[in-house]
Formats: C-alpha cells, sequence, structure tokens
C-alpha cells in the first residue's frame, strides 16, 4: 500500500480511536513525559492537555504531565534522561530529530509517540513502515520537508515577476534548505541563504550579508528557535524591511507575517494525546500506525499586504483558506 492510500484510509480509521478506547478502562496514574526548548504553556502543550482531559484523564488525579524545559538543542538528552529517573510511563519526541534521538537514547522498552516535525523518520531509519512501526515508536509524521518546494511555489505565485528569495536557516532546518534548493531551479527562483548558528540570531546582520536589490520576499524555515523565542521578533524584522514573507505556522501571520502554509499543529498534538490514551489502555506502540497530516491551510495578512504595498495575485487569494 503506498503512502497516499495509507494516508486516506486514516482518516476514516482515526475518528474511532476514542470510541473503542473508552470500552477499556484506564490507569490508575500515567505519568508522560517530554522535554523541549519551549514553555510548558506553549498552544500545542495546552492543546495536548485539554484533549488527555476529554479523554478522562485529569492532571495530578489519574495523569502527570511531566516536563522539562531544556535550554537549547544540544540539552535534550540530558532533559529525556531526567525523565527517564522519574519513573515515566511514556515518551513523546516532539519537534526535531534530535528530540528523537535524545529519547530513543534513554527510553529502553519505554513507548514513544513522536511528532517528526522537521525530518523523515521513514527515510531516516527510524520505523520501516508507516503502517506497521517497528520497536516501542508511533506517532505522526507531519511531512515538513515535502512542503518546503509548495512554499516556494505559493510565494512564486503571489508574485509571479519574482527571481530572488532569501531564506532563513539552522542547523535543525537543514533538510528544508537543501529541499528549498532543489525545487528552486524549476520554479525560477534564486535561493539566498543565510544560516544561523549562535543565537540569539542576528537577523539584521544576516540580512546585510545580502545585496540590497534581493531584499523583497524571505521564507523562513521551521525551527525551535524561530518558533520559539523568535515568533514575535521574525514577523517585526519583516516588516521593517518590507520583505513578503512566508512561514510555516499561521501563528506568524496572525502577528504580522504576509503568509503561511502548514498543518494546524495544535490539532496534531491533540491527536498525540489519543496515541497516549490508546497505548495506556494497552496498546502497543508498533501496532499504532504513524499519521501523517492531511489537511493543510494557506492564511494571508492582507492587512501586511495593504501596508507594504504588495499586490498578491487574485488566483491565489481565491484559494487561501483563511
Amino acid at each position: 500500500m503506498n503512502r497516499r492510500a495509507f494516508i486516506a484510509l486514516l482518516g476514516g480509521a482515526a475518528v474511532a480511536w476514542p470510541l473503542a478506547a473508552r470500552a477499556q478502562p484506564q490507569p490508575k496514574m500515567l505519568r508522560v513525559g517530554l522535554a523541549s526548548v519551549q514553555p510548558r504553556t506553549t498552544a500545542i502543550y495546552v492543546a495536548f492537555i485539554q484533549r488527555m482531559a476529554e479523554l478522562g484523564y485529569e492532571e495530578g488525579k489519574n495523569f502527570i504531565f511531566d516536563y522539562v524545559q531544556v535550554p537549547n538543542v544540544d540539552a535534550y538528552e540530558s532533559g529525556y534522561r531526567e525523565l527517564v529517573s522519574r519513573n515515566i510511563d511514556l515518551l513523546i519526541a516532539s519537534g526535531p530529530e534530535i528530540t528523537l534521538k535524545s529519547a530513543l537514547a534513554v527510553a529502553g522498552s519505554l513507548p514513544i509517540v513522536m511528532v517528526a516535525v522537521d525530518y523523515d523518520p521513514f527515510a531516516r531509519g527510524y520505523v520501516t513502515s508507516l503502517a506497521r512501526p517497528t520497536g516501542n515508536l508511533t506517532g505522526i509524521f507531519f511531512q515538513q520537508i515535502e512542503l518546503t518546494a509548495k512554499r516556494l511555489q505559493l510565494m512564486k505565485e503571489a508574485f509571479p515577476d519574482l527571481q530572488s528569495v532569501t531564506v532563513f536557516w539552522d542547523e535543525v532546518s537543514a533538510d528544508q534548505w537543501r529541499a528549498a534548493q532543489t525545487a528552486a531551479p524549476a520554479l525560477g527562483l534564486r535561493l539566498l541563504g543565510v544560516e544561523f548558528r549562535e543565537q540569539p540570531y542576528d537577523y539584521e546582520r544576516g540580512l546585510a550579508q545580502l545585496p540590497s536589490e534581493h531584499h523583497r520576499a524571505l521564507v523562513v524555515f521551521t525551527s525551535p528557535v524561530f518558533a520559539v523565542p523568535d515568533r514575535a521578533r521574525l514577523p517585526e524584522f519583516a516588516f521593517r524591511h518590507r520583505l513578503a514573507t512566508m512561514f510555516s505556522l499561521r501563528q506568524y501571520v496572525d502577528i504580522g507575517g504576509l503568509m503561511s502554509y502548514g498543518a494546524s499543529f495544535t490539532g496534531m498534538y491533540r491527536r498525540v494525546a489519543e496515541y497516549v490514551d490508546r497505548i495506556a489502555r494497552g496498546a502497543k506502540a508498533a501496532d499504532l500506525p504513524i499519521e501523517q497530516p492531511t489537511k493543510f491551510e494557506l492564511v494571508i495578512n492582507l492587512k501586511t499586504a495593504r501596508a507594504l504595498g504588495l499586490e498578491i495575485s487574485p488566483t491565489l487569494l481565491a484559494r487561501a483558506t483563511r
């Protein structure tokens, strides 16, 4: 069965999970561990806890969300090691590849629910099948790499005369950068990449490295640093430099970015709660198929477009979700 057919099959199967799960007894206390550079109050984790509550898990009563906030991506393994020492029942590995590597390094036989955002777990060999994952791993694979080309295409559709695009990337988003370089020639685009290494990222200096005639369009890839703590900085920076922007998350557009294209991250983390519930009730991670989001939204901020004096293709505007 190919991936596309398998994804379509999941659309019909997913709804049945919570109904079937309620027929089975819940554990007395479930300890779920997650390490992240983002704060516990981030919307995706709030959505996870809310969905857990809907499934009957009350924090402090029959459910503990054991959370470790790490200072940077290099500290993920120590964060997961600390979680394992707390007698965790299940780990969530969320975001870039380093989270899954770190969780697998210390998990032993503990089940892991992943949200693979910036890498392909199938191509990297973490699982041999989406339908039947191996070992103690399952979860959601957000096809970020594949969407990179789509975001460039949408930028070109928005501005047909566009010839060059500035790209911000870092170590975590390197796969997205390589995918963009592959896709750009067919779209008639020249990419001007700026790699950031040391925090805090100096966006002013990065843009200043490029010829001024190329200061028109900016694509920002998905990365923990771009998302947190720089989510507010990037739209403001781009607006000040009058750059047309494309992001992966609609949250950037809500605070002034021009466009975004991607899936609902809060929806994915609600789905993670359902994976956790199934495993808590006795299901084996290897028996739960890995899912991929099938709904994507194109969001355009018309207020930002007007303020920047930009005219977006009417055809693209008609296709926008919001």
